[in-house]
């Protein structure tokens, strides 16, 4: 259809930096083997915390400068992955960071929280009817951690997947289109214990604290993860995803195949990313975890025209 390649993932993040952290070892492979990659943010991030003390400046209580500097950091990142379509949620700056759960930003006018959800859902209808993804990826109902944008990106992705397929919803926005499949971002609960028993192991001078496998978002037990990317075919990418995170240097910090945010707290680097599929059909055997997110997936450009 309209010549766009036969695979199309899209993939629905709060912040810039979420989508590295996440999903880069996903990203790079997709965007490395010709998949359509397309990435939409919902904020800028202003209200983050600032690492180096030579950017500390840009915070929201300074000169609130930092959504401007994380939009420079994203387009860093997205190259190192090999991305080339992403954008944020209604244009640059249309949606704002809500800081943490319970904090004042919450409900200030044009927060992401606050938001009129099919008013956002309707912004991001026009990215599906424009890149048709037969795959969206986006967080768990809870956002993953309890984060306000996190938990409305969901609602948002979720909701927008509905009108898009909604052959009466916004005709100006495309034809409708249903997507395929929908996966949760999610981590084993044996691989986040494994890696915080190999960070114990090794430890970390870069750091001055551990974090817990508390910390880590959509930690589940092993047998609600239904795909594994990063097995085999993953690791060439793991570069890739290390560098794009090293990209959001106001928010990152790396120390091999460790990281912490700005809490100072060590935690795993994870070179494989895990799923949930929550809607559509598994690619693989019973009882097997997908190893490619687009496994059952009708391989045609135009098949659901």
């Amino acid at each position: 259809m309209n010549g766009l390649p036969a695979r199309r993932l899209l993939l629905v993040h709060a912040h810039p930096d979420d989508e590295s952290i996440n999903n880069g070892v996903t990203m790079a492979k997709y965007a490395a083997e010709g998949a359509h990659v397309a990435l939409v943010t919902c904020t800028l991030g202003e209200e983050g915390e600032v690492i180096p003390p030579g950017l500390a400046h840009l915070a929201a209580d300074r000169d609130d400068a930092l959504g401007a500097h994380r939009t420079g950091e994203l387009d860093a990142a997205m190259r190192e992955l090999g991305v080339t379509d992403h954008g944020f949620l209604g244009g640059p700056g249309r949606f704002r960071d809500s800081g943490m759960m319970g904090a004042e930003q919450n409900d200030r006018p044009g927060s992401f929280w606050s938001a009129d959800l099919d008013e956002a859902a309707g912004y991001l209808v026009e990215v599906i009817r424009r890149v048709r993804p037969q795959v969206l990826v986006t967080y768990d109902p809870d956002g993953g951690y309890g984060h306000p944008d996190h938990i409305q990106a969901h609602r948002v992705a979720t909701r927008a997947a509905e009108l898009a397929a909604d052959p009466a919803y916004g005709e100006h926005l495309g034809a409708p289109h249903a997507i395929g499949k929908v996966y949760w971002n999610r981590v084993p609960r044996s691989v986040v214990e494994e890696g915080f028993a190999r960070l114990r192991a090794a430890g970390t001078p870069a750091f001055p604290g551990l974090a817990a496998p508390g910390d880590v978002p959509g930690v589940v037990a092993d047998e609600r993860v239904t795909a594994e990317i990063g097995a085999g075919d993953g690791e060439p990418y793991a570069a890739a995803k290390a560098a794009a995170m090293r990209a959001h240097a106001t928010q990152i910090a790396i120390d091999g195949s460790f990281f912490a945010l700005s809490n100072d707290l060590a935690q795993p680097l994870f070179t494989r990313e895990y799923y949930e599929l929550v809607t559509g059909r598994s690619g693989a055997p019973a009882g097997e975890r997908e190893r490619d997110l687009f496994a059952g997936v009708a391989d045609a450009a135009g098949a659901d025209a």
